[in-house]
């Protein structure tokens, strides 16, 4: 899964890794959601309220000089900055969140038809608010420039997190209209940020001075430079021409892949009674809510999102059906009907090439990665292939497993892709005497909901309030939760739960941040975070069961939301950290599913109530290395794949020669499909965001790995000590430090890449 803000614009399907399985303003690329699947970290929403204790960062009479010489600077339109922003509030989405808890979204006013308006006034006043600071003639200080930089463009990311939101969980024909249309038009008002002349000229001032800053301030101006430079701001004027006219174009083809995609999504294979055999009461169940939810009441139905998929392909007997339902799956955008995305993958490749030229970068990937922990492509490369050799062998052992299986049931075939969940079960069962269905009823979604916030007040200290109801959500479905410090019961911030699937909801899994924690001007403003997953319902009055894996999965994204939660970042340009230290947060946490004190309070069986039995656990224990063959390959390839696309020199692709080709030299194995083909991999053509940045699962699950082991030394996977390090050195701030430099001060040293072999039981070599 990955961790998205809502405005950040990467609203493809993020799923969890199985490998495993913030930035200043930047500028954006398309409107929708990110997360994390993410990017990642938190778009502030933005209205100052006073809450009980607040933290003081400036001088309050300092902050409201500031604000007032840069509200009363005019647009060349002859309207000030304060009356755009006076009228600007006046817009449902726009206005200041209200009500409790510092204000909360504002669902009960959200309407497609109002997003327009307020995009227009929201871009109009982030024009102004930024060429107040590029034509003030002070002297150029942090005062001047950066303080009113970090305050500029509140609105427009306010209306981007509803609308990201919206293109992520209720995505209709008339959202998807405003998306493309208004996707072009903010990216153009973002490359207006990067192409001003004076403000940068103002930000290179303060960057050439800031010696005389502390160290948070003088990352923050140090960041911003580099990331202006980057996005454009040394180019030409007939260079920032064409790299803004490659941005309008790639935010339009964005939208269009991820629309692409979601209308194949919205499919669904039809059953019949008499083709259920294997499947258990509770995917029945499962099955038959969808049908009915789609007016088929006599029916089954198997929608075409993995969380529907892959029970079936590893519970259904019948092989005709199993092939039916993965061709489905893994033919998304690869249809060669008008919702085929290989067009629009080829075009979105050959404009990132040409802007990474522009910008004077190798390739694509080098322009990505050049604010990332890994830094340049080849060091990536170099731990992906570090596994891959290993995971290839394991995969080759599987495979030889699985067939003798199916020979000694008399079945004479060659393992397809198809098969591979469905007889990797069978050996799971003849070896571990252990299958998913025995589990299956010891994890009731609830119980699991409830075990996150149980592990949050262990580790952290938090506690979590059901207020739903009480404030306005954007679905029934959603549930909210109030989150405090259970010590002295200080306010923290707020956590929506959006579990289950429906139409016009992308699939897969992500968090999303609405909202992020900052104190700069003088005023703490307290986080709101989501998760959001497609869990299938259960028959109406019954508990909702959900697979081992589906719970690693409720577990990973809660450490986004966590991570976000427990944020202590002063400045929001600093909350955001790199693509390959963010899923670090969220894959550390999936360790405590599977922990006894867990499991013994939460994972209790739907009928009896009776806790799981020790035996049960200790088949778990004993196959927790099964099947890392298949899990590390499915998602290795797509990760290479990623980057040998992001890093050829020659720009002109054919996305399913290319996939042919580099999956037949990299030596897949031809039973086990990419996790995410090229045609349906949101990550890579929804948005920039984890495009040559796939690999960072793997790259965090080093960290992971490594950080569990810590644990382990402790010999107690609720070590105070440990935890307070890890909230204090990892998740609360932020991007403010170097993440590098936190992990060592946390672990005493580099992480180390043998620890995440052996959690994967693969041979480690000196």
């Amino acid at each position: 899964m990955c961790w998205r803000s809502a405005s950040s614009n990467s609203r493809g399907g993020c799923s969890r890794s199985r490998t495993a399985p913030r930035s200043s303003r930047r500028r954006r690329s398309r409107l929708t959601t990110e997360v994390v699947r993410t990017q990642r970290a938190f778009d502030r929403d933005a209205p100052f309220w006073d809450t009980p204790g607040v933290t003081r960062a400036l001088d309050e009479t300092v902050w409201l000089i500031l604000v007032a010489t840069v509200g009363a600077c005019a647009t060349p339109g002859g309207r000030d900055v304060a009356t755009l922003r006076s009228e600007a509030r006046e817009d449902p989405i726009l206005a200041d969140w209200r009500g409790p808890y510092g204000g909360v979204p504002p669902w009960d006013q959200v309407r497609a038809d109002r997003f327009p308006k307020a995009f227009e006034r929201a871009i109009a006043l982030m024009d102004a608010e930024i060429e107040a600071i590029a034509d003030d003639t002070r002297a150029a200080t942090f005062e001047t420039v950066m303080v009113p930089l970090e305050d500029s463009g509140r609105l427009l990311t306010r209306a981007e997190t509803l609308f990201g939101v919206m293109t992520g969980n209720l995505n209709s024909k008339e959202i998807q209209a405003v998306d493309a249309e208004w996707s072009p038009k903010i990216a153009a008002a973002y490359d207006r940020i990067s192409f001003n002349e004076k403000l940068f000229a103002r930000i290179s001032a303060v960057h050439e001075s800031s010696k005389d800053l502390t160290p948070e301030q003088a990352r923050l101006v140090k960041r911003k430079y580099e990331e202006l430079v980057r996005t454009g701001a040394k180019l030409s004027p007939e260079g920032k021409a064409r790299l803004g006219a490659i941005n309008q174009e790639l935010a339009v083809a964005f939208t269009e892949f991820g629309n692409k995609v979601l209308a194949d999504e919205n499919t669904w294979i039809v059953l019949g009674a008499e083709d259920l055999d294997g499947l258990s009461e509770s995917l029945r169940a499962g099955y038959k809510a969808a049908a009915l939810e789609r007016g088929l009441k006599d029916n089954w139905a198997v929608v075409n999102t993995r969380s529907s998929v892959d029970p079936f392909l590893t519970s259904s007997k019948r092989r005709d059906l199993r092939e039916r339902v993965w061709k489905a799956f893994k033919g998304r955008g690869d249809n060669g009907n008008e919702n085929d995305t290989n067009s629009t993958i080829a075009k979105i490749v050959k404009l990132r090439a040409e802007r990474a030229a522009l910008l004077g970068y190798p390739t694509h990937a080098h322009w990505r990665m050049a604010d990332t922990m890994a830094v340049d492509p080849k060091n990536a490369q170099a731990l992906m292939m570090r596994v891959w050799p290993a995971a290839v062998a394991r995969a080759r052992e599987e495979v030889a497993d699985m067939a003798q299986v199916a020979k000694s049931e008399g079945s004479d075939i060659t393992l397809e892709p198809w098969d591979y969940l469905y007889y990797a079960e069978k050996v799971r069962k003849a070896r571990y005497d252990l299958d998913q269905e025995e589990l299956k009823p010891y994890f009731q979604l609830d119980n699991m909901i409830q075990a996150a916030f149980w592990m949050a007040e262990r580790l952290y200290g938090l506690e979590f309030l059901e207020i739903s109801g009480k404030v306005p959500v954007f679905h029934p479905d959603v549930r909210v939760f109030e989150v405090r410090n259970k010590g002295d019961g200080s306010y923290v911030g707020l956590f929506y739960g959006d579990y289950f699937a429906r139409p016009e909801k992308r699939s897969g899994a992500w968090a999303s941040g609405y909202r992020r924690h900052e104190t700069f001007t003088g005023t703490k403003i307290t986080p709101i975070t989501s998760n959001n997953n497609n869990f299938v319902r259960g028959a109406p009055g019954e508990s909702v069961l959900i697979s081992l894996d589906d719970a690693e999965t409720l577990f990973h994204e809660f450490g986004h939301a966590l991570h976000g939660l427990l944020s202590e970042v002063n400045y929001p340009g600093l909350a955001v950290t790199p693509r390959d230290f963010v899923e670090y947060p969220s894959q550390v946490h999936e360790q405590w599913v599977l922990t006894r004190p867990v499991l013994d309070r939460f994972a209790r069986h739907v009928k009896t109530g009776e806790s799981m039995p020790a035996a049960l656990v200790a088949k778990i224990d004993a196959s927790n290395k099964f099947n890392q063959g298949y899990s590390t390959i499915e998602y290795l390839s797509s990760a290479i794949l990623d980057m040998e696309l992001h890093t050829r020199p020659d720009a002109a692709v054919d996305p399913k020669a290319f996939e042919k080709e580099t999956l037949a030299r990299i030596g897949a194995p031809r039973e086990i499909a990419m996790r995410h083909r090229l045609p349906q991999f949101n990550h890579l053509f929804t948005s920039d965001s984890y495009s040559a940045g796939y690999y960072s699962y793997l790259w965090s699950e080093v960290m992971d790995a490594d950080t569990r082991q810590a644990f382990v030394e402790a010999g107690d996977v609720f070590d105070q000590t440990i935890a307070a390090k890890l909230r204090k050195l990892i998740l609360a701030p932020g991007n403010s430090t170097d993440r590098a430099e936190a992990y060592r001060k946390f672990r005493g040293r580099d992480p180390e890449v043998r620890a995440l072999l052996e959690k994967r039981g693969f041979p480690v070599s000196n």
